[in-house]
């Protein structure tokens, strides 16, 4: 806890430093993170999504200069609107106001709710000054720390035997800087602590303060130089085959927008998943025409567990947790050198994208994963080459966009689909995807109904019907098959996946939702002496209403459940949630109560909860009980902001929750979360 002090005091001392302001307002993560995230689900990193998601949309989009594909990248926008948009800059000059945006037929009210805290109008006259004066003038500048800590003592924290299992404190402690102008420059560093890790010093060791340090610096539109970026970084090229760095949504109640992957090159890491990420310097130089050159090199040290045998040592494991607390995951922390070489030649033009692409990993010594009967096919060795080529088209109000990769003397991978307004009511998109079962891409992140990109083809045909402003219907049909056995389902196989979902809006302040989906792929049986497969059933149901009582005061209420059966077996679950939140001046309160009672862990019930800001909370409610929150943020000043908030898990019949070092001994567990964010 004393490391807190001094950096708060830091924070505050630092609000002196300048007299800029930046803009006010606060995007909501959880309404945009509710219509484009995937169907929430056991294979789904949500993490990763949210974190990539929360530093693509921290940064606003300039609406005088964001490119189609930037706009694509909200994820909020369909191609008539894209086009809508760039045709009327084209036409009239730069915008003044975001709102002028509402002359537009294309964007009703909701999308611009939506939209407008991830956009922004930037005068012409700041490029005129130089890099150095834009850096320090800039507005959306500001340093970030936070704290949180589990109330209650893990198993991992005691005292056995004369010593204990973690190392460390058990709180978690975090601090960010950026400052960033989009289509032009973004700095920022990153250090963050695990709860169970050690603040230590020692350079022998790799250890230098907090256990994970991150920093990056980027150029944009400088010249030839269309992009450079030192530090860590992502890549997202194509439809994420093998480069999918960037934010990629996939399945979800929104059926249209996110199943396209943006083409928007290297982008600085911010995220604190200490995995998924290239570090070195990677450059996009516009080169003859429309031609590009895009490169990177990289080289890091990752975690990886050690083994060998007789004549030579290898990895059995890559851990990617990020944790360092027990002697094991100490001992297994960057033990690993990867070494990644990539680049990508393109040739765009306003309707046309496509590209030829690079990316080779080396790896200090061989990945040697145990065999078992459904990993055969996984990556194992040092080395790994992919190579292809990416194809979009844009053609009025249609899209259509396609990537083929090929591993050097083994798999192959294919995806394509179209995005199109049909009418000014009816959007329709499709996708085919075809994944070998020997096919490995280790940066990948492509629509799969897997966690990885292999072993998989399936047809995805998605669709949304605006009937008027206040009636929309939406939904999906997503057949997909596994040539080869899988983890948890020992035998080739088929599925599908289908979501229905009606929306009604009859005035602002109200929006009601129902929605409905199922899931249908096999899974492995007990049996003594063979592995039996059985087809499971899972189907989930949400009834959910959000409406105002006044300016200051919203409600949220949502009924969902589900059940699953597999064979004669039918279990369920349920969740009842009620929402509050209230502002008052310079004060907002939000709350939650909620009640649960699931069968078994099948029927665990997702449900998104407000955070501090650039933070997620998505925890999932299993067994019988009740969950409780409580957020407040209260602005000091027009330049600091802080937030508070506790959370409670309470479960009936229970006397541990978890399991082996994080356990904890009780029926309840309560966390407490702190947050000061400065503005430069």
């Amino acid at each position: 806890m004393r490391w807190l002090i001094p950096v708060c005091i830091g924070s505050i001392i630092l609000i002196h430093a300048s007299a800029q302001d930046i803009p006010t307002r606060e995007y909501d993560l959880e309404k945009l993170a509710e219509a484009i995230f995937p169907i929430q689900d056991l294979d789904i990193d949500y993490s990763q999504l949210y974190e990539n998601l929360a530093q693509i949309l921290s940064n606003p989009l300039d609406l005088n200069t964001a490119s189609a594909e930037e706009l694509r990248s909200l994820y909020a926008l369909n191609e008539k609107q894209i086009n809508s948009l760039i045709n009327y800059r084209k036409a009239n000059g730069s915008l003044v106001s975001i709102y002028e945006l509402q002359i537009l037929d294309d964007f009703d009210p909701a999308v611009l709710e939506l939209i407008i805290p991830f956009v922004t109008i930037r005068s012409g006259n700041e490029q005129i000054k130089s890099l150095p004066r834009r850096i320090l003038d800039e507005k959306n500048s500001y340093w970030l720390t936070r704290f949180n800590k589990t109330l209650e003592t893990r198993r991992g924290y005691t005292e056995y035997n004369g010593g204990r299992a973690y190392a460390g404190s058990p709180y978690r402690l975090y601090t960010r800087y950026r400052t960033a102008r989009a289509s032009d420059f973004s700095f920022g560093f990153t250090a963050e602590k695990d709860p169970g890790e050690q603040l230590k010093w020692s350079s022998s060791e790799k250890n230098y303060g907090f256990d994970y340090l991150s920093a990056h610096a980027q150029l944009l539109n400088k010249g030839k130089l269309e992009n450079l970026v030192i530090g860590d970084f992502q890549s997202q090229f194509g439809q994420g085959l093998i480069f999918g760095g960037g934010f990629g949504g996939g399945k979800g109640a929104e059926t249209i927008t996110t199943l396209r992957r943006t083409n928007i090159g290297f982008l600085p890491y911010t995220s604190l998943n200490e995995s998924g990420f290239f570090r070195g310097a990677a450059v996009s130089i516009k080169a003859a025409n429309r031609w590009k050159v895009h490169a990177f090199a990289s080289s890091l040290l990752r975690d990886g567990s050690l083994a060998g045998d007789s004549t030579s040592l290898f990895l059995s494991s890559v851990p990617t947790t990020g944790l360092h607390r027990t002697q094991t995951e100490i001992r297994n922390r960057k033990s690993l050198r990867e070494t990644n070489l990539g680049a990508v030649l393109s040739y765009d033009t306003r309707a046309l994208q496509s590209g030829i692409v690079y990316h080779y990993t080396h790896y200090g010594f061989p990945i040697l994963s145990p065999q078992n009967i459904y990993n055969g096919f996984y990556f194992r060795g040092s080395e790994n080459t992919n190579v292809g080529a990416y194809l979009n088209y844009n053609f009025y109000n249609t899209t259509f966009f396609s990537e083929f990769a090929q591993i050097y003397g083994s798999g192959k991978a294919v995806v394509a689909g179209l995005l199109t307004s049909l009418t000014s009511k009816f959007d329709v998109s499709f996708l085919y995807r075809h994944y070998d079962r020997d096919f490995h891409s280790l940066y990948g992140n492509a629509v799969s109904e897997n966690i990885a990109i292999r072993n998989e083809k399936g047809y995805y045909l998605g669709w949304k019907y605006k009937f008027n402003k206040r009636n929309m219907l939406a939904g999906y049909t997503d057949f997909f098959k596994f040539p080869w056995i899988r983890y948890r389902g020992y035998a080739p196989s088929d599925g599908h996946e289908y979501l229905l979902r009606y929306s009604y809006q009859p005035r602002k302040d109200l929006l009601i939702y129902f929605q409905v989906r199922e899931e249908s792929k096999i899974r492995n049986i007990s049996s003594e002496n063979l592995y039996e497969v059985a087809n499971g059933l899972k189907r989930n149901y949400w009834i959910n209403a959000d409406y105002s009582v006044t300016k200051n005061l919203s409600l949220k209420t949502r009924v969902q459940f589900s059940n699953y059966t597999l064979m004669i077996n039918k279990t369920h679950g349920f969740a009842i949630i009620q929402d509050l939140n209230l502002s008052i001046r310079r004060l907002s309160v939000s709350g939650r109560f909620a009640l649960f009672d699931t069968d078994d862990f099948d029927n665990r019930q997702y449900i998104y909860e407000k955070d501090v800001w650039l933070a997620y909370s998505f925890p999932f409610y299993q067994g019988v009980g009740v969950r409780q929150y409580v957020l407040l943020q209260y602005s000091i000043s027009k330049k600091i902001d802080f937030w508070i908030k506790w959370s409670r898990f309470a479960y009936e019949n229970i006397d541990t929750i978890s399991s082996g070092n994080e356990s904890i001994e009780g029926n309840s567990i309560n966390d407490i979360k702190l947050q000061m964010r400065v503005k430069l």
